[in-house]
């Protein structure tokens, strides 16, 4: 068999590689030189805890096998099982973390209430003042900015993959086949169009509009920290973010404590992961109406400073990089992914939202199933 992916984003280099797996030929298509999109511009956060039960938390459980799996045969990728931890600093946000431990999946998490002491003794990094600690030891992190960079060399390797980046795909041509504005056309058994947030021209004329939606966040990254975090590393935002914390507690926690004003402005949530350098990857926020911004504003990242810096004890490094980024998100959250298949033989595999770098290989495990590849 022969697999037309369009899209070297993280779902779509998954997709090469479950295919070439299988034993069938790729052909990649990037309209960049390599992704520039939202597989770059995220944390590196292969992340459990916060995913909702059911289908979601079942796909990401999955995909941290696989995460784990390749990993060890592509070293590139930078997997670390490191776990996570969210620390807390009274008896509201206290209480939303031990319901999280009644969750009936709490096992399958890897779910567990630490004491500050134990806190600090598993990241001594977290020199700051907090009660406790829920931890997820499932969390794990990769290296974004060169992830899909390591699995192309390995599916290089393999003789059974070509990439053809600075090619943008136009068109559906009949059954199993694009053409590209080369005015080239690449045919094969199957098609999948994997185009992150790029929702418009090609997606549109075969798809229609789908039910999908564009997010926007900004993050930034420090420099070396000049001493380990060992885990990632959430505050208690995350818990008004993420289902897996819905609870009544939750709701004392929204009723009785006001989120910070920059932080409710901004849907914004305290993520952190060290990258393999040293430094610090912060985030998040979150705008969902159009147009977005060209720019980007400090208050966020002067909030996020403030939050890093109490749990750490200690000021942040410089400041290395600050970006933007769009990820595409299915409108009903509840779904992991859009899978669409739009022609015979052509399939569009879109918006994971932020779930897309934990749950791309399992994203595209399903996908080579559902297509009998």
């Amino acid at each position: 068999m022969k697999v037309i992916v369009v899209g070297a984003g993280v779902v779509g280099t998954m997709h090469a590689w479950h295919a070439v797996e299988r034993g069938h030929e790729v052909v990649h298509i990037e309209r960049e030189a390599e992704a520039r999109g939202a597989s770059l511009r995220n944390f590196g956060q292969i992340w459990v805890s916060g995913r909702a039960g059911g289908e979601e938390l079942e796909t990401a459980l999955r995909a941290r096998e696989l995460w784990e799996a390749i990993g060890a045969r592509v070293p590139g990728l930078g997997f670390r099982a490191i776990g996570s931890l969210t620390p807390v600093r009274n008896a509201l946000e206290r209480a939303v973390a031990e319901a999280a431990l009644a969750r009936p999946d709490a096992a399958a998490r890897g779910y567990e209430l630490l004491t500050a002491d134990e806190a600090r003794a598993l990241n001594p990094a977290l020199r700051g003042e907090f009660e406790a600690a829920l931890r997820c030891e499932r969390d794990a992190a990769v290296e974004p900015r060169t992830a899909q960079l390591a699995l192309r060399e390995a599916l290089l390797a393999t003789g059974k993959y070509t990439f053809l980046p600075n090619r943008e795909v136009r068109d559906v041509v009949g059954e199993h086949a694009v053409r590209d504005d080369r005015g080239e056309t690449h045919g094969g058994d199957a098609v999948v169009l994997c185009t992150g947030a790029s929702l418009s021209g090609l997606v549109r004329e075969v798809a229609g509009e789908v039910p999908v939606r564009r997010v926007r966040l900004q993050m930034m990254q420090t420099d070396p920290l000049g001493e380990p975090l060992t885990t990632s590393v959430a505050d208690a935002d995350s818990f008004r973010y993420y289902p897996a914390y819905a609870s009544g507690a939750l709701d004392a926690l929204n009723a009785g404590q006001a989120q910070d004003p920059t932080a409710a402005a901004h849907r914004m949530q305290l993520l952190m992961v060290q990258r393999l350098d040293g430094g610090l990857t912060i985030g998040d926020t979150h705008e969902y109406e159009h147009p977005f911004a060209f720019d980007t504003l400090e208050d966020p990242y002067e909030h996020l400073t403030r939050v890093v810096e109490s749990f750490l004890g200690r000021p942040l490094p410089k400041i290395r990089r600050r970006w933007a980024g769009v990820y595409a998100q299915c409108v009903d959250t509840t779904r992991v992914v859009h899978r669409q298949k739009v022609r015979d033989g052509v399939w569009l595999v879109t918006g994971p939202g932020g779930r897309g770098m934990t749950c791309s290989p399992a994203i595209a495990e399903t996908t080579a199933n559902e297509l009998g590849w």
